[in-house]
């Protein structure tokens, strides 16, 4: 006799002794509750992950428009300075003498520390402003799930 074949007439013995065999009833009713429990705490579970996941894509979200907010602003700046060197060049390019030229400079130079000690504590203020609601959202989503993950089990 093969081991296949050996394995084939061993499984059909025991088929045939398990046919008339009985499950307890305390036994039935405990697996039937296990699995209805289960089930139970599988469905809160999904349901809470679904909230989490999205939670998590609010926080993303809203993270990503903080962030664009704080990129459009960098790009404003940016221009805006790049007009202002450009005028500041333009006057200097007419100037009639050194002195004059000198003077010009001078001057953009000095606006222009003052424009970036500005435009510098607008973008500090900003970023701090996106980080913080960012991190807010996270706690809150954070303190959402550990809460469902409590109640689902």
């Amino acid at each position: 006799m093969t081991v296949q074949e050996d394995f084939a007439k061993q499984a059909q013995d025991m088929f045939a002794a398990a046919k008339d065999a009985k499950i307890p009833e305390n036994l039935q009713h405990f697996a039937e509750e296990s699995v209805t429990k289960s089930r139970e705490v599988f469905h809160k579970m999904n349901s809470a992950a679904k909230d989490n996941a999205k939670v998590l894509e609010d926080v993303v979200l809203a993270s990503t428009a903080g962030n664009k907010a704080v990129s459009e602003k960098m790009f404003q700046y940016t221009v805006a300075n790049t007009e202002a060197l450009f005028d500041a060049a333009q006057a200097m390019a007419k100037a009639k003498t050194l002195p004059e030229a000198a003077q010009i400079q001078a001057k953009f130079l000095q606006q222009q520390m003052t424009v970036a000690g500005t435009q510098t504590k607008e973008l500090f203020e900003l970023s701090t402003k996106v980080a913080k609601q960012t991190f807010e959202m996270m706690n809150q989503a954070a303190t959402k799930s550990f809460d469902q993950i409590k109640k689902a089990s």
